[in-house]
């Protein structure tokens, strides 16, 4: 067996993404996209407000933001005033009040935002810890990929929930961003989260296989956050633009996020 991804050189892998750790705020990642990284983060957000916490939802994805999209809301400023007009980023969020917390839009599209420099990335990550002082928990949706951007908007996180499901490029491409993450900083955090799971069993599974090659090759052996089940549900509410826990809140996909949720609130 050999290692999936071979390591960058050791200095292009560790600058510039280490940062302060800030100790409410977690990142969401999924290495490849469409595995319901977005989706997760609007829904793991709802819960915990749910629950009485004090939540802010970082739209991190500088090239293709949707979080506003999923909720089907036009937010009046976003991210881009912020990096654009230096607007203060606590006067660019939104109260989302049917879910009972607070976004940081992002720009979809926008050349502008999927090329900032590391300089303005680590301007912005500086903004948002202070920001983050107002909030039981901040988490950043990060972009799909293993790219600088991605990577550096995860530096200050006290903890990193990757997002998987079984498909061979979700397994290789979270993999890489694990590793490239723990070469740039041997101390991160992360949590594995199943998704689009038949069974928790077939989860379980996933996980292990994930489970084996960090462990094999990075010595790291990542927990498990949770298994979330594959449910009609979800697709029904991303197609009504209405979050999960308002439309379906006790499905199964639903129960199994707030379970990860309960563990969070537990740590």
């Amino acid at each position: 067996m050999t290692d999936p991804i071979p390591l960058m050189p050791k200095s292009a892998a560790q600058a510039p993404f280490t940062a302060l750790r800030c100790p409410t705020m977690y990142a969401i990642a999924s290495g490849k996209g469409g595995v319901g990284k977005t989706w997760f983060s609007i829904t793991l957000c709802h819960t915990l407000a749910k629950k009485g916490k004090r939540v802010l939802l970082f739209d991190g994805d500088l090239g293709l933001a949707n979080v506003d999209i999923q909720l089907g809301i036009a937010p009046e400023k976003d991210l881009g005033h912020v990096v654009e007009n230096k607007l203060p980023m606590a006067q660019a969020i939104t109260r989302y009040d049917e879910g009972g917390f607070d976004i940081l839009a992002g720009r979809s599209g926008s050349g502008a935002m999927a090329t900032l420099s590391s300089e303005k990335i680590n301007a912005m990550r500086g903004e948002l810890i202070a920001l983050a002082q107002n909030y039981d928990y901040v988490f950043v949706d990060l972009g799909a990929g293993v790219d600088r951007a991605v990577r550096q908007m995860a530096g200050p996180a006290a903890q990193t929930y990757v997002i998987i499901t079984d498909e061979p490029t979700s397994l290789t491409d979270a993999y890489a961003f694990i590793k490239l993450s723990r070469a740039a900083n041997p101390q991160a955090q992360m949590k594995i989260v199943i998704n689009l799971a038949s069974t928790p069993n077939e989860g379980r599974n996933t996980y292990e296989t994930i489970c084996k090659v960090s462990e094999t090759f990075l010595g790291y052996t990542p927990p498990m956050a949770g298994v979330i089940r594959r449910d009609s549900k979800v697709r029904d509410a991303i197609r009504a633009q209405t979050p999960l826990m308002t439309r379906s809140p006790n499905c199964e996909a639903a129960q199994d996020v707030d379970a990860i949720a309960t563990q969070l609130l537990s740590d």
